[in-house]
């Protein structure tokens, strides 16, 4: 009989030999950034399917799978085996086995992103200026530019004053049109350290003339320094002339070379992706808008500066292959000089031409045939909830519910089904809804199976009430599950108390020590 589980001491094994490990906690996302492993990826047991085929391609990986007791591992090894995942097991002892065998736990989310900008903050001793510097520079009509490194949505949401948004891989190939003066002062920002450290440190590597300095803790350490942040900025990079791109494109070269970047070309990523032996991921580092007009077939969008963010999410089997993919070598040169760093092996594909980028439209993740359900229109679900004894049962995020939803209906985890059912009255018929429907079409069978009674799929999910131009309610009205899909950073928005803002900068500090205890980083810094 072939063991079950795989201990702290199989992972850890794996892990210092660079072989593919795929070690997911399938929780909530709230629970998860409580304590973690530093590799583990969160793909959580409510959206399984809608996530797995993407972040673990191959279904002979060998994936290990935990929670915390909640009982959810047992569901994920039955979803993943109909899946045609072949090779996955269960943590020994779940995270509290991970805990007894020594193994260092970490919280908050991205952490081998985060962990790894303070080594290079560590090591490199990357400048910076703290607020209330930046603060008498802009006061005082000094040479400067600030760049958000961030991604625009959230440099809309609250944004340094006279700040342009520049999202990190964009850096290298923008600076210096935005600063062509040498004389100019830089100063990058992001929220918190991460972003704005390796976007400073991204400039210092490409060799840029000017003074260049990371805002000190970002808009956190903005606010802590008590002054105001602008909200809805509109300020984006300019397009770049030709002699611009030529000097970018020859230091973000130089920088993927010493950080020991592969070279591809469009006949090895054939080759690699025909193969079953090594997983390989495929990412467009360029602007979402740029993906969209045109990208190589069976890419997926990640611009760049979140892709070194984020590593965790879409690359979710450490030990994995990496190409990258952009028009002009830039993007992808410097995105792949972060990655090696950050341990990856990470090839820049070299060969590519107009014609390759022959896909256009946003990114869809890949999933599983759906089930076939009954589905209703808007029209008939409002018809039901003025005649009939229905409850609908909304599997959306709790932002997104929070936000708008369908009057009446209860927000539900469906991770929690079973549960949140024992708090939603009992009705004579149920139907589901989501955003678009596609994790509530998973729901319906299991809905089905814990009522007895008849379940349908609004088609097209709330998107169709919306547009139909119904009534929707706003807040917390109906929740039938605990609010723990997300975990609200402290860095996010503008209502954050300042004991919250500065703990998670004092979290951040102590990374580097976390990892020398953890052992397992392959972290290099240039």
């Amino acid at each position: 009989m072939t063991q079950s589980t795989r201990s702290f001491a199989d992972i850890r094994k794996a892990l210092l030999a660079g072989a593919e490990v795929a070690l997911v906690d399938v929780r909530e996302e709230a629970p998860f950034a409580e304590a973690h492993p530093l590799f583990a990826a969160n793909i959580p047991l409510s959206k399984l399917e809608l996530e797995v085929l993407s972040r673990i391609p191959r279904r002979d990986t060998a994936i290990t799978l935990y929670d915390n007791g909640e009982g959810l591992v047992q569901t994920a090894l039955a979803r993943l085996a109909d899946l045609g995942y072949s090779d996955v097991k269960a943590l020994q002892g779940g995270l509290q086995g991970w805990r007894d065998a020594g193994g260092e736990l970490f919280i908050d989310v991205n952490v081998p992103s985060k962990a790894f900008g303070e080594l290079v903050e560590h090591h490199r001793h990357t400048p910076s200026l703290a607020a209330e510097h930046v603060k008498q520079l802009l006061d005082s009509k000094a040479d400067v530019v600030v760049l958000d490194a961030r991604r625009f949505d959230e440099y809309q949401t609250m944004s340094i004053p006279t700040g342009v948004s520049v999202p990190g891989a964009e850096l290298v190939l923008r600076a210096r049109e935005l600063a062509p003066d040498p004389q100019t002062r830089i100063i990058v920002n992001c929220a918190g350290r991460t972003r704005s450290i390796i976007g400073t440190q991204s400039l210092v590597n490409a060799g840029l003339p000017n003074p260049i300095s990371a805002l000190r803790n970002g808009t956190i350490g903005w606010l802590l320094a008590g002054q105001t942040l602008d909200h809805g900025q509109k300020r984006r990079f300019p397009a770049v002339s030709e002699q611009t791109l030529d000097l970018a494109r020859i230091d973000a070269r130089r920088v993927a070379d010493k950080a020991g970047v592969k070279r591809g070309k469009r006949a090895d990523l054939a080759t690699w992706q025909a193969g079953t032996a090594r997983t390989t991921y495929l990412f467009d580092v360029r602007t979402p808008e740029e993906y969209e007009a045109g990208h190589l077939p069976g890419a997926r969008s990640t611009p760049g500066g979140q892709l070194v963010q984020e590593t965790d999410h879409y690359a979710s089997v450490r030990g994995a292959r990496i190409a990258l993919a952009d028009d002009n070598g830039v993007r992808a040169n410097m995105s792949a000089s972060w990655l090696a760093q950050l341990g990856w092996e990470v090839f820049v594909l070299d060969d590519l031409r107009a014609q390759d980028f022959s896909e256009k439209g946003p990114w869809s993740a890949p999933t599983p045939t759906p089930w076939q359900v009954e589905e209703i229109s808007a029209d008939t679900l409002r018809h039901w909830q003025a005649h009939g004894n229905v409850a609908v049962l909304d599997f959306t995020t709790s932002a997104n519910y929070v936000k708008q939803h369908i009057p009446g209906a209860w927000w539900t985890l469906r991770a929690d089904l079973s549960s949140a059912l024992r708090k939603i009255p009992d009705a004579e018929q149920y139907v589901l809804t989501c955003g678009s429907s596609k994790l509530a079409r998973l729901a319906v069978p299991e809905v089905e199976a814990l009522t007895g009674k008849p379940v349908f799929l609004l088609q097209d999910g709330t998107a169709s009430w919306i547009t139909a131009g119904f009534e929707l309610e706003n807040g917390e009205t109906h929740l039938a599950s605990p609010r723990i899909d997300r975990y609200r950073r402290p860095y996010e928005g503008t209502d954050a108390p300042r004991e919250a803002m500065q703990a998670y900068l004092d979290w951040e500090f102590g990374l580097v020590e976390q990892l020398g205890r953890d052992g397992t980083h392959g972290f290099r810094v240039i």
